[in-house]
């Protein structure tokens, strides 16, 4: 892997506590969506607690490419987003954002429905596993849309009104959720969608559309249906905090022994993860306004872990507390469930000290769809190991952020390079990191403190 330029570089100086206290705003896996779906409505919406993220950067241009006017609110952290004109974009202009997102795809249904058409690039994401988009194009279908697959993307057409359909997930994907139902609520009849994800984000997001005029009923049984409507109008929303970024500080302090409170964390929608955290060693106290996490002192317990998708351990969690794991006592078990080669960022914290040994088994748990593959989705982490600085090459969002963990929690200084990627799903995580005490620089600037002056991630 090429390391990026020295723009792109940020040093890191380990060893040092992270203290202080951090704010996370609207999740990354809600906010882009609610975005999209103020498209659907025939009136302005408002999404309010917005992060100042990549992924919402990205989402505002596609909008704007399409005639949405996107504007601040009355308040830090709010858009107000008026889809009277929606119109079609230039191919070109679209492509423009080819491989920058994912997002994109959620796009088709309501396009097909305001407009008749629509047009997805390519796509870009995290590389940490297969995330197929041809089942959110054969979902389409089955709602009745035309594809024409080209060199330079997907075409569609909806000739006549979207039909709702019976949908079974063979696994139940937050996207392809999202994909039925930004699709249904003006399809004509109902949808059926059986397996479904019911991640607190999708939750959410069925808040959202039901407050533009939607019908969804969510069964016990991972069933959701949606009733179509003719019309919708806007929203008025708060998204949900961001319980992923605030389970990665949680994690940032275990792991550098540290003590921060992270305002804005939600309980509710972190109850797996608050588990395993106290289990592993760590403390944490509720607040009406956030949640601190510190390290007691002490050493830390190993302990089995098995990600799955909600209400199970989170994968997005997985990455940045198998970084506090290095240093916990004893043989952990790590079973990847969600993503098949989410652990290959492994080998960076393995050249910095660690001992992580990597399976094709499926350990300390019930077989899942990976076991029968080569695929090395299995991990036994061995501790408590020193860390030592290096030089690191990011290669997702969460693997980055589990990197910078290590950094901070090593001896010495860590060069980390491709940094500009954690500001996918991080808002101004330089400013955070300075705010906690960390030490850290641009390599062009080593007198200045990494937040200062640093733009909003």
């Amino acid at each position: 892997m090429t390391a990026p330029d020295s723009a792109d570089v940020l040093l890191v100086h380990g060893g040092t506590p992270l203290r202080g206290e951090i704010h996370v705003r609207g999740a990354k896996n809600l906010v882009p969506k609610a975005m999209v779906a103020a498209l659907l409505g025939s009136s302005p919406s408002r999404l309010r607690n917005v992060p100042d993220i990549r992924d919402v950067r990205v989402v505002r241009g596609l909008l704007q490419l399409h005639g949405v006017t996107v504007g601040p609110g009355d308040e830090p952290g709010e858009l107000v987003l008026d889809p009277t004109h929606v119109e079609s974009a230039h191919v070109t202009d679209i492509d423009a954002h080819a491989g920058s997102s994912r997002i994109p795809i959620l796009f088709c249904g309501p396009l097909l429905h305001r407009l008749g058409h629509a047009f997805i690039p390519g796509l870009g994401g995290c590389d940490i596993g297969g995330r197929p988009i041809d089942f959110h194009f054969d979902v389409l279908r089955q709602f009745g849309a035309r594809i024409d697959k080209r060199a330079d993307g997907q075409y569609l057409e909806a000739p006549q009104r979207l039909r709702g359909t019976k949908i079974t997930l063979p696994y139940p994907s937050v996207g392809a959720t999202e994909q039925v139902l930004l699709t249904a609520v003006l399809a004509e009849g109902v949808t059926e969608l059986s397996n479904a994800a019911v991640e607190p984000e999708i939750e959410d997001l069925i808040c959202v559309l039901q407050k533009m005029g939607a019908i969804i009923a969510m069964d016990t049984d991972r069933t959701i249906r949606i009733t179509g409507v003719d019309t919708l109008g806007g929203y008025t929303h708060r998204a949900l905090p961001d319980r992923l970024e605030a389970a990665s500080w949680a994690s940032a302090a275990l792991a550098t022994e540290g003590d921060v409170f992270v305002r804005g964390a939600l309980q509710r929608s972190m109850m797996t993860f608050l588990n395993t955290f106290r289990k592993v060693g760590g403390a944490f106290d509720i607040g009406d306004d956030g949640i601190r996490f510190w390290h007691p002192g002490g050493p830390l317990n190993a302990i089995a872990l098995e990600t799955d998708v909600h209400p199970g351990f989170q994968t997005d969690w997985q990455q940045p507390l198998v970084v506090a794991l290095t240093q916990a006592s004893g043989l952990s078990i790590v079973h990847e469930t969600v993503y098949e080669s989410r652990l290959g960022f492994t080998s960076a914290l393995n050249q910095m000290g660690a001992h992580i040994q990597l399976y094709r088994e499926c350990l300390g748990g019930t077989p899942c769809r990976f076991g029968q593959h080569n695929f090395l989705h299995s991990a036994v982490v061995s501790g408590p190991t020193k860390l030592e600085g290096a030089d690191l090459v990011i290669p997702d969002l969460r693997g980055g952020f589990s990197y910078l963990i290590a950094a901070l929690a090593a001896q010495g200084t860590s060069r980390v390079h491709g940094i500009d990627l954690i500001n996918r799903g991080y808002e101004n995580f330089l400013q955070k990191l300075a705010d906690l005490g960390a030490r850290a620089e641009l390599p062009d600037a080593p007198e200045v403190p990494v937040g200062a002056g640093a733009a909003a991630g």
